[in-house]
C-alpha cells in the first residue's frame, strides 16, 4: 500500500460501511460474498474484499424500512449520533447494490416529500425501500495513518436470505468489484486479502459457529500514536 504523499496534509478519515452477506450460515459450510478490487484502485488494489465503501452525502436522508436492533445500535452509536448511524446503515445497502446489484430492501414506495438522491435513483427504481433490519454490527476499523485514503469502517453481517431476488444474479453490478463469488468461509482466507479483512473473517467464523459475539463489538483503532483493539459495548441478537 503506497504511503501518503510527503508534504501534503493527511487525508481525512471518512465514514464507511461494509456488508458481509452470509449464506448457508446454519450449515457446516457457510459462504460469504466477496469480490476483487480493480488493479488501478487507489485503495487496496487487487485485494478480495466485502462489498462496501464511503458514506455519501445523500445517505443520511434515505428512508430505511428497518434498522439494526437496539443492542447493535448502542454499539454503533459509540462516536456516532443517530443521524450518522442512519447514514452508515443506508450506505452499506447502497454500496452492496452498486457493487453487486443485490437488493437489501422491502417492496415499497419512496416518499414524495423529498427527491431521491441521484446515487439512489437506480435502487429506488427497483420498487424497494432499503431495509437494515437484518443487520448485525460486528466490527469497526479505522485505516492506519500514512495511507492515501483513510476510513472509519463499520462492518454489518446479514443473512443472504434478506436479499430480494436471486442472490447469484450480479448482472446489475457496477463492475467496481470483479470475480464476485460466494466463497466458502473456511477457504476465503486463502485469497489475497487486506489484513483487516482477515481479522473480520475470523470474527465472522466465530459467530457462524456459535451465533454469539461475546465481549462486545471489536474496534481496531489506529491513530498517530498507537494501534489498539478495543471492544464497543452493546450486544446483538444471535444469528444470522
Amino acid at each position: 500500500m503506497p504511503d501518503a504523499v510527503p508534504g501534503k496534509p493527511p487525508p481525512p478519515v471518512r465514514d464507511a460501511a461494509t456488508v458481509i452477506l452470509l449464506r448457508d450460515g446454519a450449515t457446516p459450510a457457510p459462504r460469504v460474498l466477496m469480490g476483487r478490487r480493480r488493479s488501478r484502485a487507489a485503495f487496496m488494489p487487487d485485494k478480495f474484499v466485502f462489498p462496501g465503501g464511503a458514506v455519501d452525502a445523500g445517505d443520511g436522508s434515505v428512508p430505511l424500512a428497518g434498522t439494526v436492533a437496539q443492542g447493535c445500535l448502542s454499539a454503533l452509536g459509540k462516536g456516532a449520533g443517530p443521524a450518522r448511524a442512519h447514514a452508515l446503515q443506508a450506505a452499506a445497502i447502497r454500496e452492496l447494490w452498486e457493487e453487486t446489484g443485490l437488493v437489501l430492501g422491502v417492496p415499497g414506495t419512496w416518499p414524495t416529500t423529498r427527491p431521491v438522491p441521484d446515487d439512489w435513483a437506480a435502487f429506488a427504481a427497483t420498487g424497494h425501500l432499503p431495509d437494515a433490519a437484518g443487520f448485525r454490527f460486528v466490527f469497526r476499523a479505522i485505516t492506519p495513518p500514512g495511507r492515501p485514503r483513510r476510513f472509519d469502517a463499520r462492518f454489518f453481517l446479514v443473512d443472504a436470505g434478506a436479499v430480494q431476488g436471486d442472490p447469484d444474479d450480479f448482472s446489475r453490478a457496477s463492475g467496481e468489484l470483479s470475480h464476485l463469488q460466494w466463497m466458502p468461509l473456511e477457504q476465503a482466507r486463502g485469497h489475497d486479502l487486506p489484513f483487516i479483512t482477515r481479522v473480520v473473517l475470523a470474527e465472522v467464523a466465530g459467530i457462524a459457529r456459535s451465533g454469539a459475539q461475546p465481549g462486545g463489538v471489536p474496534f481496531y483503532r489506529n491513530d498517530d500514536n498507537s494501534s489498539v483493539f478495543l471492544r464497543l459495548e452493546g450486544s446483538a441478537p444471535a444469528g444470522p
